[in-house]
């Protein structure tokens, strides 16, 4: 997939915005429908305003119901308005899961949702496989109005594909690469895997990183990540402009992403 074919997106089924908290379901460029739910803004002190919005990409096998990603859109909701979405094959998204390629495809679409309900500004912040996701997004729609993002932060994202160096990373390409596994993932995590491999094999994140520029980039890292091991972000950070949090004692995504930690990525990303 080229990046102009990814790049090739129209969002038709929105329904009527309203100030308060709402459900759309987003179509992406290659038909996928996927649910998606805006939180306003909720600031300590009503009469602070923002014009930014944080748009989540969560982990695989993740959803926009998942408590963490509930939690983590509490937390920005308080710095900015709050998109959160299902990629496909997650939740109550179509499609099937591409496990971080057309997901771009996904972002994009909430992205541009997001600039639909009158954000001027928008940050993407993506856990594990979203955090590869929002990535790619980066460098293949930094010119691509109004999918485009205006400042990124990928939290506990490989740095590259195909890594098996720890056990459950194995357990993830079991799950991904076997019929087995997919019925284990369809079924015990409720995520619907597509079969088929890359084909061509997708931008790696490390790849893009240097593309991203001069877009703000941050990248956060558990030093206890059981998934991908401090070379990743070390090797993400040094492939281009980008600030580096190498996080004592955290494990991996969402689910260890504490509320401090939370409120620091907040606060680092609504500073234009």
């Amino acid at each position: 997939m080229t990046p102009e074919e990814e790049g090739a997106f129209h969002i038709v089924d929105v329904p009527s915005l309203t100030p308060r908290p709402l459900r759309a379901m987003l179509r992406t460029s290659d038909g996928v429908r996927i649910e998606a739910v805006h939180t306003p803004f909720a600031p300590p002190h009503t009469a602070s305003v923002t014009d930014t919005a944080v748009v989540v990409a969560h982990g695989f096998t993740g959803s926009v119901h998942r408590p963490a990603v509930r939690r983590a859109a509490r937390a920005f909701a308080r710095r900015a308005g709050v998109v959160t979405f299902s990629f496909r094959g997650h939740g109550g998204s179509g499609g099937r899961s591409t496990v971080g390629d057309r997901e771009v495809l996904d972002l994009a679409a909430a992205v541009r949702w997001a600039r639909e309900l009158g954000y001027a500004r928008v940050a993407t912040v993506g856990f594990s496989m979203g955090g590869s996701v929002v990535l790619r997004h980066a460098a293949l729609f930094k010119d691509a109005a109004p999918e485009h993002t205006d400042v990124v932060v990928a939290v506990s994202a490989p740095a590259r594909w195909y890594y098996r160096g720890t056990a459950p990373m194995r357990r993830v390409h079991w799950v991904i690469t076997r019929p087995a596994g997919r019925l284990v993932g369809r079924y015990g995590l409720r995520t619907r895997i597509h079969h088929r491999d890359w084909d061509p094999v997708p931008m790696p994140p490390v790849e893009a990183v240097p593309l991203i520029a001069p877009t703000p980039l941050l990248i956060v890292h558990g030093d206890r990540d059981t998934y991908f091991p401090v070379d990743h972000p070390r090797a993400l950070a040094a492939a281009g402009p980008a600030e580096l949090w190498l996080e004592e004692g955290m494990g991996h995504a969402e689910n260890a992403a504490g509320d401090a930690l939370l409120a620091r990525i907040a606060d680092w990303l609504s500073v234009p």
